[in-house]
């Protein structure tokens, strides 16, 4: 295959995030008297978009139906934040020294089901900025992963054929999106608490540091 365009996912691939936003979602939630056990909430968060984890939500508590998308995101952030005080770094290092590496030669894009402005806050602290042509976040596209959508609209956005994007990803719902979308997928498998089925991604890595493009050529 030929590669023209790299996509990245955004929480599990490039910053180690997904366990971070589940324990700040179970902490909103018991505040709220809305009790939601971890292993439940991961099968909630991990891999699915901000729209459909809050469809989710207001869907099991019907109480919080009243708070808006948006409203809910902000005071989610402030428990998050939290959590990330705790856990030192975030960062996936390897996986982003790939994508800079990658943007000297090839135009590179985030999509994710993470807020927009939240993929922009994480692109800072990478330092990474201006090694990303653009980012789509949950409210940029619908219906969220598995849905090719985001995909396909990034690549379309980037005037270059699905068939010759390549995809890095680290969720089951991640990689059904891209391969759904005629791309190559690279999936990430780290070490997890909530496992994903990355059978049918096209290449199954532990560290992307691994990742050479000439290899996946061949």
């Amino acid at each position: 295959m030929t590669a023209e365009a790299f996509i990245f996912d955004l929480d599990g691939t490039l910053i180690d995030s997904e366990m971070l936003w589940v324990d700040a979602m179970v902490a909103y939630l018991a505040d709220r008297r809305c009790e939601c056990p971890r292993k439940e909430m991961m099968g909630i968060v991990f891999g699915r978009s901000w729209r459909d984890i809050y469809l989710d939500i207001t869907t099991r508590f019907p109480a919080l139906a009243s708070v808006p998308m948006r409203q809910m995101a902000g005071e989610l952030r402030d428990y998050y934040v939290e959590q990330c005080r705790n856990s030192g770094s975030i960062l996936i290092p390897s996986s982003v020294a790939l994508l800079k590496s990658l943007a000297k030669d090839y135009p590179v894009i985030v999509v994710s089901g993470s807020p927009h402005d939240d993929i922009l806050e994480a692109l800072k602290l990478m330092g990474a900025e201006s090694s990303v042509r653009f980012v789509l976040g949950a409210e940029d596209y619908s219906p969220g992963k598995p849905s090719p959508a985001g995909f396909l609209m990034g690549a379309r956005l980037l005037g270059v054929p699905p068939g010759s994007c390549v995809v890095f990803e680290d969720s089951w719902a991640g990689v059904t999106a891209a391969k759904a979308a005629g791309m190559t997928c690279v999936a990430l498998a780290r070490p997890t608490e909530n496992p994903q089925d990355l059978s049918t991604a096209d290449l199954v890595l532990t560290d992307l540091a691994g990742f050479e493009v000439e290899k996946l050529r061949s």
